[in-house]
């Protein structure tokens, strides 16, 4: 879609102004009252169009002609709720083809808007309405081929899926992005929500999506977004973040081996936690062991967030001296 200020588009295009079939209508200038504080240097273009835009709007006009000044509208703004709510407004007072709408608004997100809001609004709606799905998850995989961590497509894909139960295959192509990019956390987050729509986390599934985390974990210990994988695949475990032993003896082996990945450091603090909390004596995750965690993530492996680790050895330390009192008292 065009930039109102591109040269181009300032030299080829007619002014509505000049068209003889829009003499009719009489256009409605942007008030922006008698002193606006920064007045917008808008193109003629640009008021051109949104003057004659406001004009119809303002006579509920939908026709033919109104439908394609949306059009020029959203070139000059695509981010403008009004013009694509009052377009749909149109497409259905004139019974427009919303298959041909369907083509004009995918050229618009896959070559020139692919982050914009109305856009894919503007698309979801127009899905609805034909109850038609069948281009969508095509449509989301070539815009996450350029940027596989679009907020929009991922947001259309989710409501794609669950609403027309389109989960066939899902994981596949989530297993496809994240061989590609073993950091992507939009392709984890994906994960979790097919496996939540899908079967949920059964003892099978739980078994499996830890074998599937640690493999990743393994080759690359400091991917953030599979040990907050693992974190939430462990919420769905009946034992806990410290009693899953395929998870545990990983942890144990990889501090052991030397291993220090400030998201290793952070589960094992919050196994100790766990323990402490429960009022267990467990000889590995423990008060001392989340201390000493706490003091070699702020002094040396998340210095950033110091003041955090420091709390939350307070935190364990807390909870360990009030799980003591709570004994006393019950001896």
């Amino acid at each position: 879609m065009a930039e109102s200020s591109s040269d181009e588009s300032e030299t080829t295009f007619q002014l509505y102004k000049d068209r003889k079939e829009w003499k009719d209508v009489v256009p409605v200038p942007q008030d922006d009252g008698e002193q606006p504080i920064v007045a917008i240097d808008y193109t003629e273009q640009f008021k051109d169009v949104f003057d004659y835009f406001r004009a119809v709007l303002q006579s509920g006009e939908k026709s033919e002609r109104a439908l394609e000044l949306t059009k020029d509208a959203a070139a000059l703004n695509p981010a403008n709720y009004t013009v694509w709510q009052y377009r749909r407004e149109i497409l259905k007072a004139l019974n427009k083809d919303l298959n041909e709408e369907m083509d004009f608004i995918e050229k618009i997100i896959v070559y020139n808007q692919p982050k914009n809001y109305q856009v894919w609004h503007h698309r979801k709606v127009i899905v609805e309405w034909l109850q038609e799905a069948s281009k969508e998850k095509y449509l989301t995989e070539t815009v996450l081929a350029k940027d596989a961590k679009n907020y929009h497509a991922w947001q259309h894909r989710q409501w794609i899926i669950k609403t027309f139960n389109l989960y066939e295959g899902e994981l596949e192509y989530i297993d496809s992005l994240i061989s590609d990019d073993i950091r992507n956390n939009s392709a984890w987050n994906q994960r979790y929500f097919v496996v939540m729509g899908t079967t949920g986390f059964t003892e099978e599934v739980l078994d499996r999506e830890i074998d599937y985390t640690l493999s990743s974990i393994k080759v690359v210990t400091e991917n953030e977004s599979a040990w907050n994988y693992l974190r939430g695949v462990l919420l769905h475990d009946k034992c806990g973040l410290s009693r899953n032993k395929k998870v545990t003896d990983f942890c144990q082996d990889l501090y052991n081996s030397g291993n220090r990945s400030p998201f290793l450091l952070a589960l094992i603090v919050d196994m100790c936690s766990e323990q402490v909390s429960q009022g267990n004596k467990d000889p590995l995750y423990n008060l001392e062991m989340a201390k000493t965690l706490c003091k070699e993530l702020a002094e040396k492996y998340d210095t950033v967030r110091a003041k955090y680790w420091e709390y939350i050895a307070e935190t364990v330390d807390k909870k360990s001296n009030k799980e003591d009192s709570q004994v006393d008292a019950e001896q």
